[in-house]
């Protein structure tokens, strides 16, 4: 009987000395996200919305902002971030993208002020940019 129990004891060991050291080598999946600021939207009123056309989301065309309106809560895009907030004021709080309804990510482009992407520092990169480019003969 105490031979069965000492086997059991270091059957036990053996199980732990093992877990530890997976565990002791195995990569941390914790990830650090730096949430970028809330933006400075000032809407002092509750803005005029208009439905997406086809959707279920509502945008302020009146306003300076990517704003949008679904199911009772504000979102609006800024420099590649979402935000969120309970009021059409703020406060805007940081939204991870998977946690944005599909609605509102589906928002065509035309119903941004500011197209995702489109807001750059130093305007389009060296040899892009808009219009028909010097080789254009007009119309």
């Amino acid at each position: 009987m105490e031979d069965e129990m000492t086997a059991k004891r270091v059957l036990v060991g053996v199980a732990v000395a093992l877990v530890a050291s997976v565990t002791a080598v195995a990569p941390s999946t914790a990830q650090i996200v730096v949430a970028p600021p809330p933006p400075v939207v000032v809407v002092p009123a509750p803005p005029s919305l208009v439905v997406v056309p086809g959707t279920p989301v509502y945008y302020a065309p009146a306003l300076p902002y990517n704003y949008f309106v679904y199911h009772g809560q504000y979102y609006v895009f800024h420099e590649g971030a979402w935000f969120r907030a309970k009021s059409h004021g703020g406060p805007w709080v940081f939204v991870a993208p998977h946690a944005v309804p599909r609605p509102v990510l589906a928002v065509p482009v035309a119903y941004y002020k500011v197209p995702p992407g489109h807001l750059k520092k130093g305007g389009p990169p060296h040899g892009g940019g808009h219009g028909k480019g010097p080789k254009w003969k007009g119309d």
